[in-house]
């Protein structure tokens, strides 16, 4: 039973909620209950995307400082080892995962989000990884990730100055797909999600590990990988269907 992580399915869309008053603060149990959750949803039939919230005021403001600020090496080491490999995990589920961030998301809550496929921010939401102003520096992924997804120059900004940035400007960073009012932005996650969970899942999973590929093996390496992916559709359920579909003139049915 976990403490902190809950999952609640509904229409093929997973909702993931993080609950650990008052700051949802990230530690060892939080990134192995992250860990669990995603690891069933991996293998659920029942779920074809996820959506991830921290609830309405807050996505989760980081790591639990008071727990490790006396650590050393050996301490710390699983408890971000923790949820790095949760991260991981999420990054590659055959499945498409939305973060939907109210309020704070900053230094691991923001490497969660990052984590997810795309991420949606209320208006009023900040983000960003402050822990440089610690004495540290990310630890979770953070830094490979705003590299994959805004460039090196903003991964720079960002981490060397510790700075946190409102929506509008992590919009403009391409840190986040959509900005939205405050009260919608759950709602319009869980919208998109049963859009993904209700369309061809493994073309979806397949674009999925093809982009995936374009950033870590980018090249000849990530083509040779995108082209396996798309040979690899044709014969299958959805590629007859929405093909027929196509040639029907008429939507497809990919239930």
């Amino acid at each position: 039973m976990m403490e902190f992580v809950s999952i609640e399915v509904s229409e093929g869309v997973a909702v993931v909620r993080l609950d650990r008053p008052r700051a949802n603060a990230i530690d060892l149990q939080v990134g192995l209950e992250l860990q669990e959750a995603f690891r069933d949803l991996r293998d659920r039939d029942d779920v074809g995307a996820l959506v991830l919230t921290g609830g309405r005021k807050l996505f989760a403001a980081g790591a639990d400082i008071n727990a490790m600020a006396t650590f050393g090496p050996a301490e710390i080491t699983p408890v971000v080892s923790a949820l790095g490999d949760a991260l991981d995990l999420l990054e590659s589920l055959p499945k498409i995962s939305i973060a939907a961030v109210n309020g704070y998301a900053l230094g691991g809550g923001f490497e969660l989000a990052l984590a997810a496929d795309l991420r949606y921010l209320a208006a009023d939401a900040t983000v960003g990884q402050p822990e440089v102003n610690l004495g540290v520096i990310p630890g979770a992924g953070g830094t490979q990730r705003i590299v994959d997804l805004a460039g090196v120059g903003v991964a720079r900004d960002l981490v060397y100055s510790g700075r946190s940035v409102p929506a509008e400007e992590a919009h403009r960073l391409r840190l986040a797909e959509r900005v939205l009012d405050p009260d919608d932005v759950l709602d319009a996650a869980i919208a998109d999600a049963r859009g993904f969970a209700g369309g061809p899942r493994m073309a979806l999973a397949a674009a999925k590990a093809a982009i995936r590929a374009a950033v870590r093996s980018p090249g000849p390496e990530g083509l040779a990988a995108e082209k396996a992916l798309f040979t690899g559709l044709f014969g299958g359920a959805e590629q007859r269907e929405g093909m027929a579909a196509f040639l029907e003139k008429r939507s497809p049915d990919f239930s």
